[in-house]
């Protein structure tokens, strides 16, 4: 089994991760496309892996949201999974800093015939997240954008979200790092100080009622209780 297989499913053994593949199967031709399309056209090889995928899509269908906020579009194949799970009429608002990447999102978006329920914010999330604040109370945020930056879009989500409202967070376990000690730069003032820090905002923060989903990158889910 290749590390694609692998990522985001946090189950070493060979023999249970080709089981789960062949039994839940969680990645269909579309969403396949999809991934292979963004490597095409030059995007990161840093989306979710299909399994995480999964389980986003899954926990989404569970809340039925009719209004979602993505932070951190790529090539949109977490957006797509987000789609499925919307309510009836529901939206999805995602944030891209890179146009390029949105652009390449915006046409998978279309394939996977989810492009009616999407609209795409080009520029710094923060900035462009203030443009929809209106629209709040919003069901769902799910954060997978630059990770030093995880406290302030959860910020941003505990006054936007409604009661019961969930967020949903991917690479919390800052790929393996988060519980070493030390002071460098990238663990005191940098990406894994602000997963550290997120995660702590979650779990005794008083906001929320959180865990830690132990897959191979760490996903963080909270619903707003306070």
């Amino acid at each position: 089994m290749g590390s694609r297989m692998e990522k985001g499913f946090g189950q070493s053994d060979p023999q249970v991760i080709a089981y789960a593949h062949r039994v839940f199967r969680p990645e269909d031709e579309v969403l396949r496309f999809v991934r292979e399309e963004s490597r095409r056209k030059g995007l990161p090889d840093i989306e979710v892996g299909s399994f995480d995928g999964l389980h986003l899509e899954v926990l989404v269908r569970m809340v039925a949201p009719s209004r979602v906020i993505e932070i951190g579009t790529l090539g949109g194949y977490s957006g797509i999974r987000i789609c499925r799970g919307l309510a009836p009429g529901g939206r999805l608002h995602t944030f891209e800093l890179d146009p390029r990447h949105a652009e390449v999102a915006r046409a998978n978006f279309d394939r996977a015939g989810v492009g009616d329920r999407v609209t795409i914010h080009v520029g710094p999330a923060l900035e462009n997240l203030a443009k929809v604040a209106r629209e709040a109370p919003f069901d769902l945020v799910f954060i997978d954008a630059d990770k030093g930056r995880y406290p302030d879009y959860l910020r941003w989500a505990t006054d936007h979200l409604r009661m019961g409202g969930t967020v949903i967070a991917d690479n919390t376990f800052g790929w393996g790092q988060i519980g070493q000690d030390g002071s460098g730069p990238a663990i005191a003032d940098g990406p894994l100080a602000g997963l550290r820090r997120f995660n702590e905002m979650v779990a005794v923060g008083g906001r929320f009622a959180g865990t830690i989903l132990p897959t191979a990158e760490g996903l963080t889910v909270a619903v707003k209780v306070r």
